[in-house]
């Protein structure tokens, strides 16, 4: 435990003077804003065209659609590209520094390899954390600012209330975050094997994106791989179900099943793969 303590001030330490930490903090939160920002300067241009059209002037800018639906689509953009920077630095993070040797120097001062691995995986799971948390505040005053939050209203009658509407968010957003312990696990195993930081960081890329792709072919298969929960390029999480349950649509069929799949199956996942990386780091000369 004191090796443990030991490797993970020193990660901390590191953390909080590394760009690429930064970077995956702040740059979610930036794509989303400028994201956001962009989708409501263009409803404004169609909205000012329409009324140029209609011969009705600049004041009437229409009614301002509700900012749930918006919420939820900035949460999904800026979680799909967390994603993505947080297995770029968890493959980044072991190979780099046994490229430089300064895993050899910790392990002089007694850190053990399995130690060093925790503390890595530990200091991950702390950036982010920090991201999302930057994500949510960020992205829902940025939201509010731009859009009015609401009831989904049509023809007078009251579709979804907003009790429903933070339920639904709430439990996207769950289901979202569940798969992230396990990229991370997933980014720190390729760390492990590989041979050299470029061949980490790109073997840990294209497998994610290579099961980002692959996963619409393994139908119901793909329910007992993580990634198939998490937001994505090609994406099939729960908060993409979560965006058009917000805006009123009433044809989303939700599963239970797969719910519960995404409920269960990630940690264990996470589990086995960071006890595959402890096992390889005892056997890997440093």
């Amino acid at each position: 435990m004191e090796g443990f303590l030991t490797a993970l001030r020193a990660e901390l330490f590191i953390a909080t003077r590394s760009n690429s930490s930064r970077v995956t903090v702040l740059l979610p939160t930036l794509i989303v804003i400028a994201q956001l920002a962009a989708t409501r300067l263009r409803e404004v241009g169609e909205q000012a065209r329409d009324a140029l059209l209609n011969g009705s002037g600049f004041g009437s800018s229409g009614p301002v659609t509700n900012a749930y639906g918006y919420f939820v689509d900035g949460l999904g953009t800026g979680l799909t590209i967390l994603i993505l920077m947080l297995v770029a630095l968890a493959a980044y993070s072991f190979a780099y520094d046994r490229d430089t040797g300064l895993i050899r120097h910790l392990l002089i001062r007694r850190i053990s390899r399995s130690a060093l691995v925790l503390a890595k995986l530990a200091q991950l799971h702390i950036v982010a954390l920090l991201s999302l948390l930057l994500l949510l505040i960020s992205t829902w005053l940025c939201s509010g600012l731009l859009w009015d939050f609401g009831a989904i209203v049509e023809d007078g009658f009251e579709l979804i209330g907003e009790a429903e509407i933070q339920t639904e968010i709430l439990l996207g957003m769950k289901l979202a975050v569940l798969p992230i312990p396990a990229m991370i696990a997933f980014g720190l195993l390729v760390s492990v094997v590989t041979q050299s930081t470029t061949q980490a960081v790109t073997t840990a890329l294209g497998i994610t994106l290579a099961m980002d792709i692959f996963k619409s072919t393994l139908g119901d298969y793909s329910h007992y791989l993580f990634a198939s929960f998490q937001p994505s390029l090609i994406d099939q999480s729960y908060l993409q179900e979560v965006s058009r349950i917000v805006r009123g649509f009433s044809d989303v069929l939700i599963d239970e099943r797969v719910l519960l799949l995404n409920t269960w199956v990630p940690l264990p996942q996470m589990l086995l793969l960071a006890a595959i990386s402890l096992v390889l780091v005892q056997r890997r000369s440093v």
